[in-house]
Formats: structure tokens, sequence, C-alpha cells
């Protein structure tokens, strides 16, 4: 476990479940573009990762902590480290991400600019170059979600209701604040992270990165999109292209759960059963789907 040294600046948790090859180009990346301004320590926890990962760490990175554990959630991981941590601020990184020049430097001075930002989240590009949109985020409405997940909210043409859990009242080059970053990259300020909290680790994988930003924004403090710090994030990278059922299911009850904790209780019952009985729905499709394509 990290000794927790007060000296460190930067803490950066990466959380591993397999895939080797995208771990490294992370770890390169930061091996390569640690930050001028502060002193960083990399903690890369593997969650029970059925490859040779954790190996390929201790073997290639000896300069970077390892932690053993077995498949815990993406929260559950997170936390071992937060809750030692005694660093300035912490980032949580995806192993399927890579930082550049600037990235991190860029992200700490955004947030020393101003006390209130508790969470800063860089600019995501996938590797064709276009903004992975989910760098930058509004918390759904169920019409918002709706739209997204048909595809509807997606399309060009979509107006500001169907388009809305994209953020689209900012520009992917307009820095600003924003209601949600990605669990890829979030910067968080370590004392906005006493004050808030810990991840919940009722989500075991999916939707505990928005459950977070909602609770900073619930406790006081600002989430900011900066897109002066460029990252790149392959999208779907350290999990299957296709989520596997226990995947879609947790994906799922990260939905609801979300919803229940809250919007539930300030919506009208009969709008609270139609947005539960859609989650499901939408579950029963995609399991069908996932096995439909299993089968072929």
């Amino acid at each position: 476990m990290p000794s927790g040294d007060p000296a460190v600046d930067l803490e950066v948790v990466i959380v591993s479940h397999g895939a080797e090859g995208l771990l490294r180009r992370c770890l390169e990346s930061l091996r390569g573009h640690p930050p001028r301004t502060a002193t960083m320590r990399v903690t890369v926890v593997d969650s029970g990762s059925p490859d040779g990962t954790p190996d390929m760490v201790e073997r290639e990175f000896p300069e970077f902590h390892l932690e053993r554990r077995a498949n815990i959630g993406f929260s559950a991981a997170n936390n071992l480290v937060l809750r030692e941590s005694r660093a300035g601020a912490v980032l949580l990184l995806n192993p399927d991400t890579e930082v550049y020049d600037g990235t991190l430097d860029t992200c700490l001075a955004r947030l020393a600019a101003d006390p209130a930002i508790g969470m800063v989240g860089a600019k995501l590009v996938r590797e064709d170059g276009g903004l992975d949109h989910a760098a930058k985020r509004s918390f759904p409405t169920p019409l918002a979600a709706l739209a997204h997940f048909t595809g509807i909210g997606r399309g060009a043409g979509a107006g500001a209701s169907l388009s809305q859990y994209r953020a689209t009242h900012l520009g992917e080059d307009e820095p600003g604040v924003v209601d949600a970053v990605n669990g890829a990259f979030m910067l968080c300020r370590a004392e906005a992270v006493a004050r808030v909290g810990l991840l919940d680790e009722g989500y075991w994988l999916y939707m505990e990165d928005l459950d977070w930003c909602h609770r900073f924004w619930d406790a006081g403090w600002k989430v900011f999109y900066e897109p002066g710090a460029v990252a790149l994030h392959v999208k779907g990278g350290s999990s299957a292209r296709r989520r596997a059922p226990r995947q879609e299911i947790a994906f799922h009850r990260g939905m609801g759960r979300f919803y229940r904790r809250f919007d539930a209780p300030s919506a009208n019952p009969l709008l609270n059963a139609a947005v539960y009985l859609g989650i499901a729905a939408k579950l029963a499709v995609s399991l069908t789907i996932t096995a439909l394509r299993r089968r072929g």
C-alpha cells in the first residue's frame, strides 16, 4: 500500500483488469511525461487480471507501485489508494489512456488557479483524433438519457434537450465548468475528496464517476473541463467492446442506483416507474443482443 508520504504532490491511481498492452502504453506515457511542476507517485491496482499484467508492471516499471487484488470492482480498487493517500491531488486514470507532454501540468495549474475547483477533466480524444464526448457531460434527464442510448441525442441535428447529456452548451475546445467529466481521467483536489468522501462501492463498474461528480457539486465543489490538457482514450480498451453479461448487469444497476439517489426522490412516482421499467427493458435487450452475437 502507498506510504502516504505527504511530500508527494500528485498520486496517480490506475485500476487494471487485463489489458496488458494498453496499460504498458499508459505507464510509458506517465514515465515519459511526468509533471514538471509536481512530484508524482503512480500506483497500479491490479484487480484480478487473468493474464500477465501485474508481472509486466513489476518487471518493466519498478519505479511504480503495484497492488495485487482480486476483482473487487472499480470503486473499491480506487478507494484502496484514495483512503491512504496524503498527496495534495489524486488522479484517477484508466489503463486505456495515455498522457502527453504538459497534460498533467495543465490540469494541475487549472486546479491551483481556483480553490473552488474540486475536480478537473482533460480533453479525451479517440485514436482517430475525434473527441470522446464523455469527457464532458451534463447530469442526464430521463429524456436525454433515452435520446443518448437510442442514438437520437448523438446526431448532429439533435436539439438541446435531446443532446443535453453531452454538455453541448460547451465547445470541445472551450474550458469551463460542467456537471461531470469522465472517470478515465479525473484529477481531484485532496481536500475535496476528504469532504465529499470516497467513491461509492455500491457501484461495481460504471456510473461511479457520474455519482462522484454529482456529490462534488452537492458538497459545493466545481467540476471543470480543461481542453488545454489532452489525453488519449482508447474507448472500451480496458474492457471488451461488447460488455459481458456481468458488466451489462452492473451498468444497468448503476443507472438505477444513480437515478434512485439523485432524481427519484423529487420525481413523480409514475415517472420513476417508467424509468425503472425502461432500464430493465434496456438491460433485457442488451443481454439478448450479447447472447445472439455469442451464438453467431
